[in-house]
């Protein structure tokens, strides 16, 4: 006798969470994604018979993880670049300054 498997509704949610992470909510979506995406897998762990939807779950996961560390490595390079910057603005009123003595 063969029994369905239902679709895991956390799955769907992590999957979808993702895609809105990289669309209309970044940080939010990207937070429900990973959380409603290890759930997921555990809910699928526990009944692997009943339930299935780890390919939406992963998925999720990924996109999630992705954004977060996306968004981690936009900040570092724009505090690297501005403190760059206002190494370079020192360094040039250093400059100035020991021109003008």
């Amino acid at each position: 006798m063969d029994t369905a498997r239902r679709t895991s509704t956390l799955a769907v949610i992590s999957l979808v969470s993702g895609l809105l992470g990289w669309t209309f909510i970044p940080w939010l979506g990207s937070i429900v994604a990973i959380i409603t995406g290890h759930m997921a897998r555990n809910e699928i762990r526990r009944d692997p018979q009943g339930v299935e939807g780890d390919g939406l779950a992963v998925a999720g996961l990924v996109l999630g993880w992705a954004m977060v560390l996306a968004s981690l490595f936009a900040v570092l390079l724009v505090i690297l670049f501005f403190g760059g910057l206002a190494a370079l603005v020192a360094f040039a009123a250093g400059m100035t300054a020991a021109i003008s003595v």
